[in-house]
């Protein structure tokens, strides 16, 4: 998954499309996460490239810590944003110049032999699949193979790599690109553009300017080709030079080895394509063959459990709505008979509202879970919207971040007013404010910093800089926790929730059960994780496999789904305990839903065994445990908090229709 742009960017298209609509009633369209550039003949442009990725290793590393050639005006880097650095990118200018238009095979230049060290650096990062990411005009670079007759598409290219059956390891250092370009008139269209690159509205006068070549594909075909290194070494970067076709021939191929000298070298190919700049990152997100049908399955399976979830519901209220009639159609001494007589959720009236074990976790538990649920659906809103777009990469980790900081105003509220309905009182509520802006942030400062010690001992561009963290604390403290005081002390001012019921001084014996009723709390995670875990598997590979994830729009489909079925589970399952006289229903309101988070992390862990078998080393399988348990964990609260204040509304409305003396 990608992001980019700043703070403001999900505003700025919504404020530069409603001023063209007033200013101008011409044709437009919208292109979201970056501007359109046009390129005159022969114009110069540079690609850049990123971090070096595996899926062995799942740990980045900087381009330039293998001996690759170097830019002539030196390595600049490029200006990050938070989501970027935090997904470990590190954005570098290098030595690839193309010229539009033109097709060219150039030369880059001759390394100096290799030495123990850069020789074995290379032949590690060939055998644990590393790939060369790099762009041009913001498109990732892609190629394509054959495997099993199926053609495969990627994005980047290998550093090296070790033929079956061969102990020596060869590096990529021959690349054929192929650029496609639109060619672009510059009539009747008007663009408003947000990215890196900046914001713009091209008005009518500009458009006569505008007319060139646009960059709407950009391939590769990478070679190993052993070069006569005394030649090229006379040569000077981009002097021009023969073309050369990609050998198969390991003899003709370059070998990684100690005092090899290494030529790089590359060809350029401009094609004219009828794909137009917005349509140019469909290639990258459309699906492999046969992936509708797939999709139909699964929406066929998701509306099954709704369909199935909303029967036991519709039952489940009949019933209810039975009981209250029977029991209100009865005189008092009748109902006194009754509740001698019967069993059920009527015998808890006088327990069903006594406070819970560890009420204040509780409260701070369900603030932070409101937190994390709105964050989560206003970004898969606004990601549905279009406004993050891959083709800035970080948007969506810095609107994620940007959105939890400023609804701890929220989590702030809703703990402190839940802990005024349960306690009856608002003494504490700073304690509680500061514990709730601390809780789940916390937990997550603890996990990512052990998890940065690790990628700051294997050098990796994956581990934070140390003022990043320092960032990241400033952000924490000077806006999220300010914030959830403010939402605590709007808390205390909130009219209180009242309890329908008095609660009676010696709680009422909860009879025995011949089976722990946790096993059913934790069994009622399997109906949310069948609405989610075939979405689960694509997300994960996005995030594991360096595929694209842009199929916003279902997955806000599932995440509606997983909103009614948390909400549908919990409430059955408190009703099931209220009937059997358990009136210690607050925390298994609240795991009922929670608990699909268990099966979410164990989903995972198959995810890792079963398809992520490449995955090598003790670090790489930390750093996917780790990242693993935090989202399972924030899933628990997100679940959690559904369930849990749909049950305790639903306790609300049904000891209020019971008529007590």
């Amino acid at each position: 998954m990608a992001g980019a742009p700043r703070g403001s960017c999900c505003l700025a298209p919504l404020f530069w499309a409603v001023l063209l609509l007033i200013v101008s009633p011409g044709n437009a369209f919208y292109l979201p996460g970056s501007y359109m550039h046009t390129y005159s003949e022969g114009e110069e442009i540079w690609a850049k490239v990123n971090s070096l990725t595996s899926i062995e290793t799942e740990m980045p590393f900087s381009y330039y810590s293998l001996p690759y050639c170097r830019p002539p005006g030196g390595i600049k880097k490029s200006a990050e944003n938070l989501g970027e650095l935090l997904m470990g990118d590190q954005i570098d200018n290098s030595p690839y110049r193309f010229r539009v238009n033109v097709n060219e095979s150039l030369y880059l230049c001759t390394t100096k032999g290799l030495n123990e060290n850069d020789a074995k650096l290379l032949k590690q990062r060939s055998r644990d699949l590393y790939q060369v990411n790099m762009m041009l005009d913001n498109l990732p670079v892609m190629r394509f193979t054959e495997q099993n007759g199926v053609t495969v598409q990627w994005t980047g290219f290998p550093v090296g790599y070790t033929p079956a059956g061969s102990t020596d390891d060869y590096i990529i250092n021959h690349l054929k690109f192929k650029v496609l370009v639109h060619e672009y008139e510059g009539t009747n269209v008007e663009i408003i553009g947000t990215g890196e690159e900046g914001s713009a509205v091209v008005s009518e006068v500009d458009k006569k300017g505008m007319s060139g070549y646009q960059i709407v594909g950009f391939e590769v075909v990478p070679c190993s080709v052993k070069r006569d290194t005394e030649a090229f070494s006379k040569l000077n970067m981009h002097d021009k030079i023969e073309p050369v076709s990609c050998l198969l021939e390991l003899r003709k191929s370059q070998v990684i080895r100690q005092q090899e000298r290494i030529t790089f070298t590359y060809d350029v190919e401009f094609v004219k394509s009828d794909i137009r700049w917005p349509s140019r990152w469909d290639a990258y997100l459309k699906m492999e063959a046969g992936a509708n049908v797939h999709w139909f399955s699964i929406m066929n399976s998701l509306m099954v459990i709704l369909f199935l979830a909303g029967i036991v519901f519709v039952i489940f209220l009949r019933t209810v709505r039975r009981d209250l009639t029977r029991y209100e159609e009865l005189d008092k001494e009748a109902q006194a008979q009754m509740n001698e007589e019967l069993s059920g959720w009527k015998l808890v009236v006088g327990d069903v509202f006594r406070e819970p074990t560890c009420a204040k976790l509780l409260c701070i538990m369900i603030g932070d879970g409101v937190q994390i649920l709105g964050m989560a659906i206003v970004t898969i809103v606004f990601s549905t919207l279009g406004f993050m777009s891959p083709a800035s990469r970080g948007m969506l980790l810095t609107g994620m971040i940007i959105l939890y900081l400023f609804l701890g105003i929220v989590a702030g509220y809703v703990s402190v007013r839940l802990w005024r309905t349960i306690k009856g009182t608002s003494e504490g509520w700073r304690s509680l404010s500061w514990s709730t802006a601390c809780f789940f942030p916390g937990i997550m400062f603890m996990v990512l910093t052990i998890l940065n010690f690790v990628l700051w001992g294997s050098k990796s561009t994956g581990a934070l800089p140390i003022s990043l963290f320092f960032t990241l604390l400033a952000l924490w403290f000077c806006i999220s926790v300010p914030l959830t005081l403010i939402g605590g002390l709007l808390g205390t001012r909130a009219e209180q929730i009242e309890f329908p019921v008095r609660t009676n001084q010696i709680p009422r014996e909860i009879p025995a059960r011949k089976y722990p009723s946790w096993f059913l709390v934790l069994g009622a995670g399997t109906l949310p994780f069948g609405t989610l875990f075939i979405e689960l598997f694509f997300i994960l590979s996005s995030i594991w496999l360096g595929r694209f994830y842009y199929v916003f729009g279902f997955l806000l489909i599932v995440l509606l789904l997983l909103v009614v079925v948390c909400a549908e589970v919990s409430v059955v399952l408190t009703y099931m305990n209220l009937c059997v006289e358990d009136w210690r229903w607050w925390w298994k309101a609240f795991f009922a839903s929670g608990s699909v988070a268990l099966y979410v992390f164990l989903y995972s862990i198959n995810y890792l065994v079963f398809d992520l078998r490449s995955l090598s080393g003790p670090v790489s399988a930390m750093l996917y445990i780790g990242y693993s348990f935090l989202m399972a964990f924030a899933i628990m609260l997100a679940t959690g908090t559904i369930g849990f204040l749909t049950s305790f509304y639903f306790v609300h409305y049904l000891f209020a229709s019971v008529k007590i003396d």
